[in-house]
Order: structure tokens, then sequence, then C-alpha cells
């Protein structure tokens, strides 16, 4: 998806597609591209292009998310606004933007990319499961008896 434009529909390699001068993007009609990442809106990475295009806008968890991560609110250059689930694990962020999980995974898209020059807020709402194990104390063993000595 675009600001201000027609969504683009083709294919991005997902382990490549982010260069430092932008997205590498490949049409439906085998055009390869980079596109820059002011341009971007989001990558919504969809099962198949028949069905309609994701709307973004009012994509809100109605309740504590069940997957752990981090749940954040983004709202974009145009002030749209949604909520989505970024990886627990941030020294996989990436530095050109976020990959999240929108609120409902039954429809299109299963993952969006999110460009950091796309967006003009970003708030982390909360840390659902964090992923460590509540430590459990080591018991310490219990004193013997001691001995009566009288």
């Amino acid at each position: 998806m675009r600001f201000e434009r027609e969504p683009l529909h083709g294919f991005v390699q997902t382990s490549t597609f982010q260069t430092p001068l932008g997205i590498a993007f490949l049409s439906q009609d085998g055009n390869l591209s980079t596109i820059g990442y002011a341009d971007v809106k989001a990558i919504c990475f969809v099962q198949g292009f028949d069905d309609p295009p994701p709307r973004l806008d009012g994509a809100y968890f109605v309740s504590r998310p069940k997957k752990s991560g981090l749940w954040v609110r983004i709202r974009f250059r145009d002030g749209v606004q949604m909520d989505g689930l970024l990886g627990n694990q941030l020294l996989h962020a990436d530095p050109f933007g976020f990959m999240i999980t929108p609120p409902d995974q039954a429809i299109n898209p299963q993952w969006i990319f999110v460009p950091r020059a796309a967006l003009i807020d970003f708030q982390v709402l909360a840390v659902v499961g964090s992923g460590l194990k509540a430590s459990k104390k080591l018991a310490s063993p219990k004193p013997e008896a001691q001995a009566k000595l009288f």
C-alpha cells in the first residue's frame, strides 16, 4: 500500500526485500523495482491477490492478545491508526521498519511490514506473555531436626 496512490500488487522476497535504498518489489508483470520507504505505507503479506484489499484503519484488538509479543498501536502519517503485535525479540528489530501481526488473522493480511518513515506515532500498549518463565525459587532443603542435647 502506498500513500495517496493505488496499491501495488506483486511479490517481495521476505528475507531480502529491505535494502538501504528502499523495498525490492517484483510486480505481477515481472518488473523488478525499488520503492523508497517514504512512498510506502505498508506491505501486506496476503495469501492471494483475489481477496479484497486489506483495510488498515480501525484494526484494533478487542481484548488482550493471546499470542506473546508487544501489543502496539501505530499511527500512520495520514492519521490512520491500527493495533498490531510485534515480536518480543527486539534484537531482531529491523532498522527500516517493523513486521507486525494484525489483530484479525482470519482475513488478509497475515503480516504487515510498516516502514519507520510511514509512522508518526508508535505506542507499546502492553507486553503479552514475556516468554520468561516465572523463576521458581530454589527451595532450600529443610534443615534436619536438631538433636536434643538435654
